[in-house]
């Protein structure tokens, strides 16, 4: 009969991995939780410049519409002007009613100053998008033919 040697002196001890497995599910969370941040705030940023388009592209709806209404009675012309904050001529009332309430807290002005062979328009829309922020300003300069 043989006689077996000692085998177990060429097994080594385990080493003990408890706790690996957590440790790396939770450095997961954290990389998972800083990549969401950031994406929230893209997110917040992204949302604050679509809204300050939109007011924009009503800023230049608005103007558009005010310099077409003043093209086709070009007769009237000087009839036509806001002071900013300030009163509106008859005319142009309707026009400024209707752009404070397609963008609210809108300071608006129009000045119509007769040159030589034509009139210069200039219109200037300004608002806040929100409290604290800084004021923007849509400026239009036309020139009508007389």
């Amino acid at each position: 009969m043989k006689t077996t040697s000692h085998t177990s002196t060429l097994r080594r001890p385990a080493r003990r991995q408890g706790g690996i497995a957590l440790l790396e599910a939770m450095l997961a969370i954290v990389i998972l939780g800083i990549g969401l941040l950031g994406t929230i705030g893209l997110q917040a940023r992204a949302y604050s410049a679509l809204s300050d388009a939109s007011l924009r592209a009503e800023a230049t709806l608005a103007g558009e519409k005010l310099l077409g209404t003043m093209n086709a009675d070009s007769n009237n012309l000087l009839n036509y002007g806001a002071i900013e904050g300030g009163a509106a001529t008859a005319a142009t009332q309707a026009w400024v009613d209707e752009t404070k309430a397609a963008i609210p807290g809108a300071l608006i002005s129009v000045a119509v100053a007769p040159q030589q062979l034509r009139v210069q328009v200039d219109i200037s829309i300004k608002w806040k998008r929100k409290t604290g922020d800084a004021l923007n300003q849509h400026l239009v300069t036309s020139y009508i033919a007389l």
